[in-house]
């Protein structure tokens, strides 16, 4: 799925293309992925539209439109991509905005476990789920006393608390066996037994992070249109996820693999213990 990182790229290389564009006409091949208002409603929101501009909330992308927000959660599989008129259209494309100078905005997803909503000015967004996001992990409102005030008490594994998008939004498996590894602290750890030390290394360790691989995602935008907006390159600096059995970046180690809340965790029993 893509996570905070991924997401923010999608933004960084869209936006350009898309601010000022307008939309002149928005097709749905498959109902299911709107999930509001109903297709037919959705289309004529937002046709007619300016986009002013793209922006990212935790996972979600928000296309701002002069009358209100389309909202897009990608969830497992779901992409959105820019392309020129003509351009091959891919067997899972769902929605299509065809734009004014000739652009098509495509809206892709094997799966169809992806979501778009419409929510025009002044109408309050009670479907998306924005509105149940914790902070950015950004800035002071996520800092050290707010994870330990939200988390301290929990019995939970810590890895858990970052995967709860209620207390900060965009994390996910990757990035927080990521963060967890940086931090020397294992995914285990019941979040109530962290010391204000490690309440401060993480929360000064989760927005360098993620910045960090945020620049590593950075593509061009003809790179992110010939990888059809699957082009990423986070893989090769990743330390620790899906690198169960191989040697610790770090000591040596053999990295080991243990479920938590039904998700694979990997870490380093040295380095994190």
């Amino acid at each position: 799925m893509p996570e905070l990182p991924e997401v923010e790229t999608v933004r960084r290389v869209l936006e350009p293309q898309l601010a000022g564009r307008l939309i002149k006409k928005t097709v749905v091949n498959r109902p299911e992925v709107i999930g509001w208002p109903r297709p037919e409603r959705f289309c004529e929101g937002v046709a007619e539209q300016h986009i002013t501009g793209l922006e990212r909330r935790g996972k979600f992308l928000l296309v701002c439109l002069a009358g209100g927000t389309v909202v897009v959660h990608l969830r497992m599989t779901g992409r959105l991509v820019a392309v020129p008129s003509g351009f091959p259209e891919e067997k899972h494309t769902h929605v299509v905005f065809h734009l004014d100078n000739g652009t098509e905005l495509r809206f892709i997803d094997t799966r169809r476990f992806g979501k778009l909503w419409w929510i025009p000015d002044g109408e309050e967004d009670r479907f998306s789920g924005l509105g149940k996001l914790g902070p950015e992990p950004f800035g002071t409102a996520a800092d050290a006393g707010y994870l330990q005030a939200v988390c301290g008490t929990r019995k939970r594994a810590v890895k858990e608390c970052l995967l709860d998008q209620s207390i900060i939004a965009g994390i996910g498996n990757i990035y927080a066996d990521e963060i967890l590894f940086a931090s020397h602290i294992r995914p285990d750890k019941p979040a109530r037994s962290l010391s204000e030390a490690e309440w401060k290394s993480l929360a000064k360790t989760i927005p360098e992070r993620l910045n960090y691989f945020i620049e590593k995602n950075r593509v061009t935008p003809a790179e992110y249109l010939a990888g059809k907006g699957k082009k990423y390159r986070n893989t090769p600096f990743l330390q620790v996820y899906g690198r169960k059995g191989k040697p610790c970046p770090v000591c040596g180690a053999a990295l080991c693999r243990i479920v938590i809340a039904g998700r694979g965790s990997v870490f380093c029993p040295h380095c994190q213990k």
